[in-house]
């Protein structure tokens, strides 16, 4: 969802004839600062060389001269999945909504110097646009599968190279500076038709509401970019030294050490797709998913010369600890539940069988009734002495998608959306959090955001795009039923109801009240339920098997470990 509004203050990059030029805010006097004409990118990245053993990036320059040349019709690029390349329509329209969805995706397409590089949010002409006409690295994410899943893999490759292009840039809020890997929240062109030019404006969260940085872009690119690679067989993009360059920089961001004494990565409310306050800060459920499935995406496109060898090591030994801790301290089920129930608190030593001193008075009443006897889920939270119980849509199919579940913790999950189909379903897919804020917990949580009222927008609300998730979660798990009945559901009313963003109500019965209407990635995420249900195939972009040898490496740890 967009969360951020660019100003004119925000750091852009315009082309007019091939002439480079940078505008940035004022800033202290620098007497090294120079344009972008003068100054490449190898200048400004001297320093992080310097201290990370990096490679030194390339000029941008041959980024776009490499996605000219690979775009061009003599580059022939293989999809492996045997699907149709259609500059109008797919071969599959069982449905009229189908043919609709590929209209409204067309038309959301953003071009930069005349070839497209994204989607922008939603094309609602009743409504302001705010940041709806920008272009959202995770909003993107269906929207690339969809073409990928119907030949069209330059739109994709694109956009890869431009947000590559965007985390070389200098990103500064007030008077600090953010991490060289990360990655944009957002941008949007400008196009000034006076001087043919086209401007880049990005946004790294300096515009954000509540000014957080997007921790989940950087994954969002690493796992994209697999599945691009994955999707065509074109090794070529991946193989670039800036690409290279670009994942290691995204990587020693989430790898580096420091107090943690957890696998899982600390981040700040409001970093990821809940990107209003919603109390999911530390180490929310979601942002734990995607940090594993990126781990493993990396490892698959990492390259072992220039350093890459350390880095999937370092990976390796990250993903089995961050696998352990996932499924042994965020599951719960009925089982769990009823130990959590019987916990004695103040534990010490490595002994202790309540490691986060978990009292089991905070357990919410909801719970107990929430949880089948057949069914469990990974929580949203596990902090110290605090337990977060509420039920994630996005991270729980991530787990799935990544393998950081279980087969037992996936059919599990599987389980749960069957007996409690009518929470998590309802009238309209699907449930973004279950259950919602309310009352005092909604005014304290929330900071009383009157966009997230109860069962509305991030607080409880149903959104459409999360069916390409729980789609292919359900394929994977052998459970495609599961999706093609949510499927059924929605095909009744989004189209009618102008594709929203979101839908309000403990059903999903009515549209958000601040929905905006034709949301690309609401359109975005049917078409790729429906390709992949036509064609399962398409599932191995997104999915990963398990793979025990990664998982299960010999690994010291101290005694307080009872791995």
């Amino acid at each position: 969802m967009p969360s951020s509004m660019v100003t004119t203050e925000s750091m852009s990059l315009g082309y007019s004839d091939g002439t480079l030029m940078v505008e940035m805010r004022p800033r202290p006097l620098n007497l090294e600062r120079r344009s972008l004409e003068e100054k490449t990118l190898n200048d400004l990245t001297n320093s992080s060389s310097s201290k990370g053993g990096l490679e030194p990036i390339k000029s941008y320059e041959r980024l776009d001269a490499l996605a000219t040349a690979t775009n061009s019709p003599s580059m022939s690029f293989r999809s492996g999945m045997g699907t149709p390349r259609s500059s109008c329509q797919t071969p599959f329209a069982t449905h009229p909504m189908v043919a609709d969805a590929w209209e409204n995706l067309r038309k959301s397409l953003v071009y930069f110097r005349g070839k497209p590089v994204g989607t922008i949010a939603a094309l609602d002409s009743t409504e302001e646009a705010l940041n709806y006409n920008q272009v959202f690295v995770r909003d993107f994410v269906p929207s690339a599968l969809a073409f990928l899943m119907n030949g069209e893999p330059e739109i994709v490759k694109n956009f890869l190279l431009k947000t590559l292009h965007l985390q070389g840039w200098e990103k500064r809020i007030d008077c600090f500076t953010l991490g060289e890997g990360v990655m944009p929240a957002s941008f949007k062109v400008l196009h000034d038709p006076e001087r043919n030019s086209d401007t880049l404006i990005a946004d790294f969260g300096e515009s954000a509401i509540g000014r957080v940085a997007p921790v989940d872009s950087g994954f969002w690119w690493i796992i994209l970019l697999r599945s691009y690679t994955k999707c065509t067989g074109d090794h070529s993009l991946t193989d670039m030294p800036d690409v290279q360059r670009g994942i290691k920089l995204i990587l020693n961001l989430c790898l580096s050490e420091g107090f943690d004494t957890f696998p899982t990565l600390l981040c700040a409310d409001g970093c990821s797709m809940i990107d209003r306050r919603m109390g999911i800060y530390g180490y929310p459920i979601e942002i734990q998913a995607l940090f594993f499935l990126a781990l493993r995406c990396a490892r698959f496109l990492l390259k072992h010369e220039n350093g890459g060898k350390e880095f999937i090591e370092r990976i390796d030994i990250r993903l089995h600890a961050l696998s352990y801790h996932m499924r042994t301290y965020f599951w719960l089920d009925h089982e769990q539940l009823n130990n959590i129930y019987r916990y004695k608190t103040e534990e010490y030593s490595h002994t202790a069988v309540n490691k986060f001193n978990v009292i089991p008075d905070s357990i919410p009443d909801w719970v107990f009734d929430f949880m089948p006897m057949r069914g469990g889920y990974f929580v949203g939270n596990v902090s110290p002495a605090r337990l977060d119980f509420r039920w994630f849509c996005l991270g729980n199919c991530i787990a799935i998608l990544s393998s950081l579940a279980t087969p037992e913790q996936a059919s599990a999950i599987m389980d749960l959306f069957e007996e409690r189909w009518e929470d998590l379903i309802g009238d309209m897919p699907l449930k973004i959090a279950y259950p919602a804020l309310e009352n005092h917990d909604w005014r304290i949580v929330t900071g009383c955001d009157p966009k997230n009222t109860r069962w509305s927008y991030h607080n409880g609300g149903s959104w459409p795009v999360l069916l390409w998730l729980l789609t292919a979660a359900c394929i994977k798990t052998g459970r495609p039923q599961i999706a093609r009945k949510a499927i059924e559901l929605m095909e009744r009313r989004l189209a009618k109801d102008g594709w929203p963003e979101y839908y309000d109500g403990k059903t999903g019965g009515y549209i958000g009240k601040q929905a905006r209407k034709y949301q690309t990635w609401s359109v975005a995420g049917y078409l790729v339920s429906k390709m992949m249900l036509e064609d399962p195939s398409h599932l191995g972009m997104i999915s990963l098997e398990e793979d025990k040898k990664i998982l299960k490496p010999r690994l010291t740890r101290s005694v307080s470990w009872t791995c």
